[in-house]
């Protein structure tokens, strides 16, 4: 498959802010400055920047607790989101939400819960719209490998397969719930195989590869457009940060139980360092080309960062404004 440069320095730069924005969260984290939990997605940034790049600006995404990824490469506002994290009213939850409530509906981000498997029922009612509306609108439903413990996933399955739905199931599988090993969550690592038994085209490709995952969901989006919907894809990757926050230390207790030297073989399969060497050894860009979009992503960061310390914390009498529909 060929691709535009265009394309290929899109895919670089979605990847570039999303992860650097991520590691900037890690020290006011720590310091106490950010107060809300925020699940980093430092590590699985081609997932979210490929599935995103196969859809159309109209299509909708549903996220999970770790969605910071999902929001950017759908089109959300980096200053938004930032504001969001840091609570204050400018965010895309006008600072009610935190970082496992975004949103962004004009660009299609319909929204994220912390709730394991929450959003899959939402994201097979806005397809069953879509089919309904015959607007060809396609829906992604990001969870991770931990939703596939949930019921609710096997009977959103069942219904899509049986309304044909233009809806695509996108597992990101990092191998661990919370804390726990999916060696302790599941007999077999095959989630992927689950769309299977409702007779829904389901396949397993390499998260951290933007390509490979652009390809799958490029085949996968066709699919639903056409009315052969829907699909399921199961990712593997891995995260590089703790399971919330950027350590896994809970009241000074070291509680990230995977193997050093697991980390370590996942880290040369990052995935923005692999595709950067990819995009040099193919004449794609330079060094220098490189170096200059890193630049230019670390200023618009700065500029976000900058706005959301700027911006005001909502009003305690107004804490209660958008529960409900005025």
């Amino acid at each position: 498959m060929k691709y535009s440069r265009t394309l290929l320095k899109n895919f670089y730069k979605t990847m570039l802010r999303i992860r650097l924005c991520e590691e900037r969260f890690v020290h006011p984290i720590i310091n106490g400055e950010i107060k809300c939990p925020v699940h980093l997605y430092s590590g699985q940034e081609a997932v979210a920047a490929g599935v995103c790049a196969a859809l159309r600006a109209t299509d909708y995404v549903f996220g999970n607790h770790r969605s910071h990824g999902h929001f950017l490469a759908k089109g959300g506002s980096l200053k938004k989101l930032v504001a969001e994290v840091y609570c204050r009213e400018t965010g895309c939850s006008r600072g009610r939400g935190g970082s496992m409530h975004l949103i962004d509906v004009n660009k299609g981000m319909l929204g994220s819960t912390p709730i394991v498997a929450g959003t899959i029922s939402l994201a097979l009612g806005a397809s069953l719209a879509s089919k309904i509306r015959k607007d060809r609108r396609v829906t992604v439903s990001f969870f991770g490998d931990g939703a596939a413990g949930e019921g609710v996933m096997y009977e959103s399955l069942n219904f899509a397969a049986l309304n044909k739905l233009p809806i695509i199931f996108v597992c990101e599988n990092n191998l661990y719930s919370t804390h726990m090993s999916l060696r302790e969550c599941r007999t077999k690592n095959n989630i992927y195989r689950i769309g299977g038994y409702f007779g829904v085209r389901s396949y397993r490709s390499d998260g951290n590869d933007v390509l490979k995952v652009y390809e799958r969901v490029n085949r996968a989006v066709k699919l639903c457009r056409s009315g052969n919907g829907p699909v399921f894809i199961e990712f593997m990757t891995y995260r590089m940060r703790g399971h919330v926050g950027p350590n896994d230390n809970i009241h000074g207790l070291h509680t990230d139980i995977r193997p050093k030297k697991e980390i370590a073989e996942w880290r040369k399969k990052d995935p923005i360092r692999k595709f950067s060497k990819y995009l040099a050894e193919e004449g794609v860009l330079s060094e220098k080309d490189l170096e200059s979009i890193k630049e230019k992503v670390n200023k618009e960061i700065a500029g976000a960062f900058l706005f959301a310390k700027r911006s005001p914390f909502p009003k305690k009498e107004e804490l209660g404004r958008y529960v409900f529909r005025e």
